[in-house]
C-alpha cells in the first residue's frame, strides 16, 4: 500500500477497484464452493427475481442502479445460460419482461445458505475494523448524488485559479484588447452595430466620460476579460452592466461572475439603485450568473419600458419641476381623501347595520 500512501485520496478510484476486484476475484470462487455456475455480475438480476414477478430491462435497471444497456448486455448473457426468459407482458403486448426460468429459480434457491455465509463473514470483517464501510459507502453515495466528484473538481479548480485572477481599473493601454474580446463575443452570439462600434473604438469618450467605468481581469498578469458599467440617462436605471466578455481560453474559471462583482460594487458606490443589462434567453449560463447576482427577468425590454413611461409623461410637457409636483401631490391628497372617505362610508354601514341587529334583538326580547 506504499503507493495509496504516496498519492492519498485522489487515487480513490484505483484502490476502489483494487478493493472491488479482490472481493469479485473471492465471490467467483465462493460460488465454486457452493456448486453454483454463475458470474459475480448476475448476483443482482438473481437477487431482485427471486421473487418470482416479472420484471422490465428498465424496471430492473431502476431498482439495481445499473444502466439499462449493461442490465440488457446481463440478462443477454444469463439468456444464453438458461437462468432468465423473456416473456410477453400480459398488460402490454409491446412490451417484454424478464422472468427466472425453471433452472434460474433452482440456482436463486441454492444462494439462500450461501447468502447467511457471505453475511457472517462481512459481519466479522466489520466487527475487526474502526470504520463501518457499508455505512461509509451510502454516505458517499448520498453525497456524489447531491454533487458529483467532478462537478467538486470543477469548483476547487476555479477557486485555486481564482488566487491568480485580479480586477483593475481601465487603462488606455487595455484599449484594443476591450474591443478585441467584445467583437469576438458579440459576432458569435449576436451582429455588431455602429453603436456598438462607438462604444468599443472609443470607450474613453462614449463610457468613462459620460461618468461609466470599465473594468479588466487578468490572469497571470494577462488580460483576459472585461466589462463596462455604463451612466444611463434613464428615469428607472442609474447604469446598465454592459460589455461583458471573456477570452474563450480563460472561461469556465468565473472570470465573468468575478467582474459583475466588480461592477456591481462600484455601483454601490456611487449610490447606484437599480442596475440594468441586456442578454439573450439562450445564454443559459450567463442567465444562471446574472439570476444569482440578484438581476432579475423583465417583462419587457428597456425600449419598451421607455416608451410607456414616455406615454406616461406625455401629459406633463412644457410644466415646470415644480408645477409637475404640485400636480403629483394634489392627486396623492386626492387619494388620501377618497381613501379616508371610502373608509367613513365603510363605518358608517357597520354601525348602521349593527344597530339594526340590537333592534331586532331588543325586538325578540319583548315578543318573549
Amino acid at each position: 500500500m506504499n503507493f495509496f500512501d504516496r498519492t492519498g485520496k485522489i487515487a480513490i478510484g484505483s484502490r476502489l477497484r483494487m478493493l472491488t476486484d479482490a472481493v469479485t476475484s473471492d465471490a467467483s470462487q465462493i460460488y465454486e464452493l457452493y456448486g453454483i455456475d454463475i458470474r459475480p455480475k448476475w448476483f443482482p438480476l438473481l437477487f431482485v427475481l427471486a421473487d418470482g414477478k416479472e420484471k422490465t430491462i428498465t424496471g430492473i435497471a431502476k431498482e439495481i442502479g445499473h444502466s439499462h444497456p449493461s442490465v440488457s448486455n446481463i440478462v443477454g448473457e444469463m439468456t444464453a445460460r438458461g437462468l432468465v426468459k423473456g416473456l410477453e407482458d400480459q398488460k402490454d403486448k409491446r412490451r417484454t419482461v424478464i422472468a427466472l426460468s425453471p433452472h434460474g429459480k433452482r440456482v436463486a434457491a441454492m444462494l439462500t445458505e450461501l447468502c447467511k455465509d457471505v453475511e457472517v463473514a462481512v459481519e466479522d470483517i466489520s466487527k475487526e475494523t474502526r470504520h463501518d464501510l457499508w455505512r461509509a459507502i451510502g454516505e458517499w453515495e448520498d453525497r456524489l448524488a447531491e454533487k458529483s466528484l467532478l462537478q467538486r473538481v470543477k469548483e476547487a479548480r476555479k477557486m485555486r485559479e481564482r488566487e491568480h485572477i485580479r480586477v483593475i481599473p481601465y487603462e488606455p493601454c487595455y484599449k484594443n484588447t476591450f474591443k478585441s474580446l467584445n467583437v469576438q463575443w458579440i459576432t458569435q452570439h449576436w451582429k455588431i452595430e455602429p453603436h456598438d462600434l462607438d462604444y468599443l473604438d472609443h470607450p474613453q469618450e462614449y463610457i468613462i466620460n459620460k461618468g461609466g467605468f470599465i473594468f479588466v481581469a487578468l490572469y497571470r498578469g494577462k488580460p483576459v476579460g472585461v466589462c463596462a458599467l455604463c451612466k444611463m440617462d434613464d428615469p428607472v436605471y442609474d447604469y446598465e452592466l454592459a460589455k461583458l466578455a471573456v477570452h474563450p481560453h480563460a472561461q469556465g474559471k468565473g472570470i465573468g461572475e468575478i467582474l459583475c462583482h466588480a461592477a456591481i460594487d462600484k455601483a454601490k458606490d456611487m449610490k447606484a439603485k437599480i442596475l440594468f443589462l441586456e442578454s439573450n434567453t439562450l445564454l443559459k449560463p450567463a442567465i444562471h450568473t446574472y439570476k444569482k447576482l440578484g438581476f432579475k427577468e423583465l417583462r419587457e425590454t428597456l425600449a419598451q419600458q421607455q416608451k410607456r413611461l414616455q406615454a406616461l409623461q406625455e401629459p406633463f410637457k412644457g410644466l415646470s419641476k415644480d408645477q409637475v409636483a404640485g400636480l403629483i401631490r394634489q392627486a396623492v391628497k386626492l387619494r388620501q381623501e377618497n381613501e379616508q372617505e371610502k373608509q367613513e362610508r365603510a363605518q358608517q354601514i357597520k354601525e348602521r347595520f349593527k344597530a339594526k341587529r340590537e333592534r331586532e334583538r331588543s325586538d325578540r326580547s319583548r315578543g318573549r
